[in-house]
Parts: structure tokens; sequence; C-alpha cells
């Protein structure tokens, strides 16, 4: 099979608003990005308490705002809605005052508030990209042992940070390098939560998952069907 790079698209998040936990206080994040809900987006803090929020939700629906905090609250230009940033540890909650006016920075399917979490080294979008680079290298090289080391500890210490479909390619390699191993139980149990979908036909990924979700998903899940039929012998 091919290896991709594949970018966070249109992803599936929770529409839980999280307030953090008691010890979180409100106030201006430390600078820094930090990883929205399932890797479905990020929050850019400057030092100055500027910020900016991009997320992405099913069907490929958006939110996108800006704005600059003080003492823990940003008030939107449209005058309505306020943003609260609930810092605790390397997380912080993001809510609203529910304003309307709050919903006309997303699209229907979308939304900001809830937990942003700052990623550990490793797990950043430029350090995952490079492990997965070196990864095929070791792979390409035939070094299958080195090339699991190198990517299989990401699945674990990145999991609140990556997103669904970097997950989905990322079992798939991890199985397929499992496989060529000689060890097929493990390949069948990294592919494990893929294999529900993948018994899935073509259509029925697509009247499960939202339309911009399903076309992104469903070279996972072909790459899946294969995976499973190697390992499954």
């Amino acid at each position: 099979m091919k290896f991709k790079n594949i970018l966070p698209l249109a992803l599936p998040i929770a529409l839980l608003v999280s307030t953090g936990p008691a010890l979180a206080q409100t106030s201006t994040p430390p600078a820094g990005e930090y990883i929205y809900e399932g890797g479905s987006g990020a929050l850019r803090v400057k030092t100055d308490g500027r910020f900016d929020i991009t997320t992405i939700g099913a069907n490929a629906h958006t939110c996108a705002l800006d704005g600059t905090i003080v003492r823990g609250k940003a008030k939107l230009a449209d005058g309505g809605c306020v943003v609260s940033f609930a810092v605790n540890a390397d997380k912080v909650a993001v809510a609203t005052n529910g304003a309307e006016q709050c919903r006309d920075n997303c699209g229907m399917r979308a939304t900001f508030e809830g937990t942003y979490t700052r990623p550990t080294p490793a797990c950043t979008d430029k350090a995952v990209a490079s492990s997965r680079k070196s990864f095929k290298r070791q792979y390409d090289a035939r070094d299958y042992a080195i090339a699991l080391a190198t990517l299989s500890p990401l699945l674990s210490e990145c999991d609140k940070t990556l997103d669904w479909i970097t997950k989905g390619w990322m079992r798939n390699d991890i199985a397929l390098t499992q496989f060529k191993q000689g060890d097929r139980a493990a390949c069948l149990k990294t592919l494990q939560p893929l294999a529900e979908d993948a018994e899935r036909t073509d259509d029925g990924i697509r009247e499960n998952y939202p339309p911009a979700d399903a076309d992104i998903f469903l070279p996972v899940v072909r790459a899946t069907r294969t995976n499973l039929k190697l390992c499954r012998g």
C-alpha cells in the first residue's frame, strides 16, 4: 500500500462544552498553540494576549474567530459574543456567554467551545509529520522493528491531539509493519478500532458519515479492508 500524509480536514467534534476541572482559573493562557479535542482545530495565543481559533466540524463545517484576551475573556468584534478562557495546567477550556452572535463564527456543524490541550513536543504537527517521514524511510528499508518503534508510541502518546484520519492511516501503517514482522495477532489488534467500518460497503460508509467526512475516510477504510485480509490470512 502507499503511505500518505493526511492533513486534518473534515473531522467530527464533540458538541459538549467543557467547563474544565474545578482548579481551572479564568485567565489569559500562556503564549503558544493548543490543539482542540480530537485534533480538530487549534487555539493560538500570542504574548500580548491576541488569539485566534480555527476548528473543523462534521462535513467540513468550520469555525474561525480572533480577538484579544483580557483577564481571561475576549469580547468579539460583533459586540455580543464574549469568549472565556479557563486555564488548568496544559489545558484551556473555552466557553462563551451563550450569545447568538457566537454562532456567527461557525458553520452549522462546527463549534469552538471545549478543551484545548498544549501538545507534548513529540505530538506537535511538525513532530508527528517528521516521525511519519522517518517511519516511511525505515519501512522502505525493511527496518521493520525500528519503524514500529518510531510510529507505534504516537498512537497512545498523542491520542488526544491526533485527528481521526491521521490515526486511521497510522493504524494501517503500524498494522502492515506488524504483518511484515509475522505478528498477525498484533496487526488485527491494531486495526480493531477500524474493523466495524471496514465491514461496511462504500455505500454504507456514505450512509453513516456526512459527505465530506465519508470522502476523506473511505481511503482509510479501503486500506483497512486490505490489511485485515492480509492479517487474517
